[in-house]
């Protein structure tokens, strides 16, 4: 989807950027996805040495559009050093 509306909007003069984080240590967004179960959230990010917070994205976002106008990043990915791929996350 970010890739067609950059397209359009390509000659409008706007910036469009995707930010992609990873695993983000957010209880509300896991308690909710897990139906409420507390204890099941919590083992989400158990032994994830300091996951990303909401601070965290919030934090590169905020890079992302105070950049100048001229400078246009497509693509953001953001994860925390504890996952080095979708598939692998270091638990200790």
């Amino acid at each position: 989807m970010t890739e067609a509306l950059r397209l359009e909007e390509a000659e409008h003069n706007v910036r469009v950027v995707e930010v992609a984080p990873g695993l983000v240590h957010t209880p509300e967004f896991s308690l909710t996805r897990l139906g409420g179960d507390a204890e099941a959230a919590a083992k989400v990010y158990a032994g994830v040495e300091k996951p990303l917070t909401a601070e965290d994205v919030a934090e590169v976002c905020a890079f992302a559009v105070n950049l100048p106008h001229h400078v246009n990043l497509d693509l953001i990915t953001v994860k925390p050093v504890a996952q080095a791929a979708i598939h692998k996350l270091l638990r200790r």
